[in-house]
Parts: C-alpha cells; sequence; structure tokens
C-alpha cells in the first residue's frame, strides 16, 4: 500500500478509507467562498494543506470543486447568485480563472502541479468522451499531476447540466477507478432529521437505501453561493456506494480526519462490486435518446432472465434516435425496467414492432438491444 502502513488503515475506524490509494473528494461553494467576499483563500489554503499531506503520504487525490460562479460575484459586483443563464456564465469565467490560479499558487507551496478538468455533462454522456476523461485523468495522475475538475459552467446550459457537483464527483469516482469518495460542504453528515429545527442525531454509517427511507432530506439548496443539498450528496453517495466505491459525507473542517479513516461525518458502504465502465455509463452517464415500450412478456424476459431483447416484444416507439444510441426499456405501467443500446434507427423501429424474429427480413433479425448492452434500472419514470 503505497505511502500508508496496512497497520495504519487496519487500526482506523474506516480502513477502507484510510487505506484508499486513490481519493476523489468534492468540495463545494459554501466551504470555498462568501457571498459579500466571493473566494475565501483562507478557507482554500487551509483545504490544500490538508490534501497536500495526503499526496506527501504517497495518496492520489482527484478535486471535484466547486465555487467558479461564487468567487466570480465579488469581482462582477453582483450581490447574489445570477439566476440567468447568461450572466452565471459570464461569473463563471471570471471566477473560474480565479479559482485555477488560487489553486495553483496553494499547491504549489506543498510541490504539487495541479491540472484544470472542465467538464460537461455531455462529456461523460457520450461514450467516447467518457473514455478521453477516463484518459484525461489517468495521464494526469501518471505524470504528478492533481486534477481539479468541476462543471464547465462558462459553457454548460440547463439541458447539459449534470445539475450539482456531487453527482459529477460520484461520475469521476468511476471514470477515475478511484478507491474511495469523500463529499465535503459545511455540513458535518447525513441526519436523521433537519438539526436546524429540531432534534436530530447524525448517522454513522449507511449499509443499503433502505437505512434512509424514512429520513427526509429536503430539496437541493437553490439560494447562496451553492446549488447543492444533503439530498444530492446522498443520491451521489448511493451513486458510487452502487458502483463499489465507499463514501464519507463530511463537513470540509472534518476533512483530514474523514481521509484519516476516523469515525466522522457518515459512511456509506459498498453495496456493490465495481462495474465495468460500460455498464457504469449506461447506467448513470448515458442520456436516453428514446424509449422503448415493452409487453408484460418482454418485461419478464427482461428483469428476470435478462434476456435480449426482441422485436415481438415491443408496442410502441418514441424519440429520435441512431442505431447504437442509449434508449430507455418501459414497461405497460410506464416503470422504466432496462437502459440499453438499440441496434436500429428510430425510423426503422415502426416496421419491427410485435415481429417474431423468424418473420422479418433477414437484415432485422439480429436483437433490438442485446443483454450485453443493457442494465437493469426498474425504476418509475419521471415526469
Amino acid at each position: 500500500m503505497s505511502g500508508l502502513a496496512a497497520s495504519d488503515a487496519s487500526s482506523a475506524a474506516r480502513p477502507e478509507i484510510a487505506g484508499a490509494r486513490r481519493v476523489v473528494v468534492k468540495v463545494g461553494s459554501s466551504s470555498l467562498t462568501t457571498l459579500p467576499g466571493g473566494l475565501d483563500a483562507d478557507r482554500l489554503s487551509a483545504l490544500v494543506d490538508v490534501l497536500g499531506a495526503v499526496r506527501a503520504a504517497g495518496r492520489e487525490i482527484v478535486l471535484v470543486s466547486s465555487g467558479a460562479i461564487a468567487a466570480g460575484l465579488a469581482p462582477l459586483n453582483l450581490g447574489i447568485r445570477p439566476r440567468d443563464l447568461a450572466t452565471a456564465q459570464a461569473a463563471a469565467s471570471v471566477g473560474q480563472l480565479r479559482l485555477a490560479q488560487t489553486y495553483a499558487e496553494s499547491f504549489a507551496r506543498h510541490g504539487v502541479t495541479v491540472g484544470q478538468v472542465l467538464l460537461t455533462a455531455d462529456d461523460l454522456t457520450r461514450r467516447s468522451h467518457y473514455r478521453n476523461a477516463h484518459q484525461t485523468v489517468e495521464r494526469l495522475l501518471a505524470l504528478g499531476v492533481l486534477p481539479v475538475v468541476n462543471e464547465n459552467d462558462t459553457v454548460a446550459t440547463e439541458e447539459i447540466r449534470f445539475g450539482d457537483n456531487d453527482r459529477l464527483a460520484a461520475l469521476v469516482a468511476h471514470v477515475a477507478l478511484a478507491d474511495a469518495l469523500v463529499l465535503l460542504s459545511d455540513v458535518d453528515g447525513v441526519y436523521d432529521g433537519d438539526p436546524r429545527t429540531g432534534p436530530a442525531e447524525l448517522i454513522d454509517t449507511v449499509r443499503e437505501p433502505a437505512d434512509l427511507a424514512a429520513v427526509r432530506l429536503g430539496s437541493a439548496r437553490r439560494n447562496g453561493v451553492g446549488r447543492g443539498g444533503m439530498a444530492t450528496k446522498v443520491e451521489a453517495a448511493f451513486i458510487a456506494a452502487h458502483a463499489g466505491v465507499p463514501v464519507v459525507v463530511t463537513s470540509t473542517a472534518q476533512a483530514a480526519a474523514a481521509l484519516a479513516g476516523e469515525q466522522v461525518g457518515t459512511m456509506f458502504q459498498r453495496m456493490g462490486r465495481r462495474p465495468g465502465a460500460r455498464q457504469f455509463w449506461l447506467r448513470y452517464a448515458s442520456r436516453p435518446r428514446g424509449r422503448l415500450e415493452l409487453d408484460e412478456g418482454a418485461v419478464r424476459a427482461v428483469l428476470e432472465r435478462h434476456a435480449s431483447l426482441l422485436a415481438a416484444g415491443i408496442t410502441g416507439v418514441t424519440g429520435e434516435f441512431l442505431a447504437d444510441d442509449p434508449v430507455e426499456l418501459v414497461g405497460p405501467d410506464d416503470v422504466v425496467v432496462a437502459r440499453g443500446l438499440v441496434s436500429y434507427d428510430a425510423r426503422e423501429m415502426p416496421a419491427l414492432l410485435g415481429r417474431k424474429t423468424g418473420d422479418l427480413p433477414p437484415e432485422y433479425r439480429r436483437e433490438v438491444v442485446h443483454r450485453d448492452e443493457m442494465v437493469l434500472v426498474a425504476r418509475r419514470r419521471v415526469g
């Protein structure tokens, strides 16, 4: 174990975190900026000192940092986070430069070179871009560079946003083949209630989604300098945990303790094995281009036998898609049961619906969605 004695990790309260060789750390805007003063260099520097010490111990860090828009507010004399897209993009343009420069100067004190990686959702929803992001992060780490990742707010529109950097961090944790994910904000963990309005107890460990079934997390925060909230952090934690990456949700003030494996914040244990890149991309990062409506028999075949989807079980099709685009597979009750890469263009589908494979022309006798190009979802479609 590079840079960390095995005994140190095993003696920690959370050895899977203490022993993680490569860690993705996400920090929110509220931990780095103030609304009237913009970027808080002292708070950023304090976080860098923690991460610099972790790097010096031989571990690798990928930092997902919010704060670009917030850092641009003060220089542009903006009192609140802009509500219109153009002004938000302008603030990000100014703030991103300041944020990157401050990180570069702060990490330089620790002899660490940083590299900026700006992503939009489109960079991860397209398979080729997803692979390129992986290769870029891998190469930066191999060169000894600490990647600083942020959503590219200067060009991202509402249609191609991640929505929050918590989800981005969960996706980056898989892209970077990380051993652990630490989500930092101004809240010290997940509570079983709202500590601002009454008694609430910090939840130490989450082993499965049912552990939080009775917990009200509230909606994402849109005021002040940040966009996220506890609900977005929990969603991101579940994405990572189901992909085999343990997660700690805690405050930025407890970053050093969390990375050392101490019992701070809320730990989300692994809830699955690390999937292949294609399977993970299909489930969490792909953007469906259309829907295939299935009859009950096809739903059972897909869910119970994980069979390929044939034309005979399809009753309807919506959307404009091309062959190899991701589509949703939806049952008669409007539940999305799977997501997969379709073998045909949308314009070809109407002539195939409900027909047995043997009755089709030879060039159309392959599966509509092959089982190896499919992931099961089984969730209610929203909207």
